[in-house]
């Protein structure tokens, strides 16, 4: 793209959201009209948009963990039972 060609983005704040198309399978589409018909999405975009910010979150807390493995090591079997213990599940 040239410089003649490129667009003016200098009025696009980052609030600001933009329109894009994307191509999901039928039965996809089918349950996101469904969750928006049913009052548990406020419109299609609306849910695309919770499960971007959905996948967001799931992906910070996964380099968290991440993170945290590299700092201390892996958490062992015996870190494992004492937690199991501690939350009542044993």
């Amino acid at each position: 793209m040239t410089a003649a060609s490129t667009p003016d983005t200098r009025w696009y704040s980052l609030g600001m959201t933009a329109k894009i198309a994307v191509s999901l399978p039928d039965e996809q589409l089918a349950s996101i009209r469904r969750a928006v018909k049913e009052g548990r999405a406020v419109s299609v975009s609306g849910f695309i948009s919770a499960a971007v910010a959905r996948a967001e979150r799931e992906d910070s807390l996964a380099q968290l963990l991440d993170d945290l493995d590299r700092e201390l090591g892996p958490v062992g079997p015996d870190d494992l039972t004492w937690a199991d213990e501690a939350l009542g599940l044993r």
